[in-house]
């Protein structure tokens, strides 16, 4: 729809493969105008070659992509050897849009491997993150307000990739934002069973819930003026928490209901520790929200 194609790693073949002087234009030369390629002059005698070779696969392969690597036997091609004049081996030089552009002779320590692969890295195009960026740009989309056109980026990613956690959960969240909440609830409760215990989707069961008590939520100012003539009533208290929740007012609504719990722990079968909980599994997990949250409960609950 958008086409967003879904990252596939390179092959093996791709990335690591043996050359001769036949086909080192259409190995090294080429391709390097577009990525930076390794090439590794070896021979099957060379005891160095046969630690160095290895490690560097190994780097080019933690690459992803981002370089690839060509072994050539100098045994093989003693010509091509000539040309490019290696002395001795191991060498190893890098191409990058036809020309050398770094090397080195004998073997190297795998910090220095590592730092000679991240070096050529970067003078290569900028990753395609294919369906990692695609679902950024949606939650951007969703944080500003563009609910549809989150929703048909969600559902784009989802086309391409069907066990993406992130991407369903993102349709539902879609929804909620444009309070479409049976829509939210059918997918919710629709879910195949790779999605339905995602940590993603279940987070979504909670933001459901607070929707639909935020739908029936009173006005803010309107329970503020009645808490303030009845302190202890709990279940002003308990509404008011609700009515902050659909207003945004997140943080004031979790002090709400510690209030609530502090006053009366058990009121309404523990209805304020409940949906504290139900606020925390909406949230993110690592939300300072959630933390400061979850230390102030469990210090009133050990009291």
């Amino acid at each position: 729809m958008f086409g967003i194609t879904a990252p596939k790693p390179a092959a093996a073949t791709d990335l690591i493969k043996d050359g001769s002087e036949i086909t080192f234009m259409e190995d090294v030369i080429a391709p390097s105008d577009t990525t930076p390629v390794i090439v590794d002059f070896w021979a099957p005698w060379c005891g160095p070659c046969k630690t160095l070779g290895p490690a560097l696969e190994a780097a080019v392969t933690a690459a992803k992509g981002a370089v690839k690597m060509v072994k050539i036997n100098v045994d093989e091609n003693q010509a091509l050897a000539g040309q490019l004049r290696i002395q001795s081996i191991p060498t190893v030089y890098a191409f990058h849009k036809g020309q050398p552009v770094d090397g080195f002779q004998g073997n190297i320590a795998p910090s220095d491997i590592k730092r000679f692969v991240e070096k050529l890295a970067a003078l290569g195009p900028a990753p395609d993150n294919g369906l990692a960026d695609a679902i950024e740009a949606a939650e951007s989309m969703l944080a500003e307000g563009a609910f549809d056109d989150a929703l048909e980026t969600f559902t784009a990613v989802l086309e391409e990739e069907p066990g993406n956690a992130l991407a369903y959960a993102g349709m539902i969240r879609s929804h909620l934002a444009a309070d479409r909440l049976d829509l939210a609830e059918t997918l919710i409760t629709t879910a195949p069973d790779g999605l339905a215990t995602a940590k993603e989707v279940e987070a979504t069961r909670a933001q459901l819930a607070l929707a639909r008590q935020a739908a029936s939520a009173g006005p803010v100012d309107d329970l503020r003026a009645a808490l303030a003539a009845d302190p202890a009533n709990r279940q002003t208290l308990f509404d008011l928490a609700a009515a902050l929740l659909a207003n945004d007012q997140t943080e004031e609504a979790i002090s709400t209901l510690l209030d609530l719990f502090k006053l009366d722990r058990d009121w309404n079968d523990n209805a304020a520790r409940k949906q504290l909980f139900t606020i925390f599994e909406a949230l993110k997990p690592t939300d300072p929200l959630v933390l400061a949250g979850r230390r102030k409960l469990s210090s009133m609950i050990f009291v």
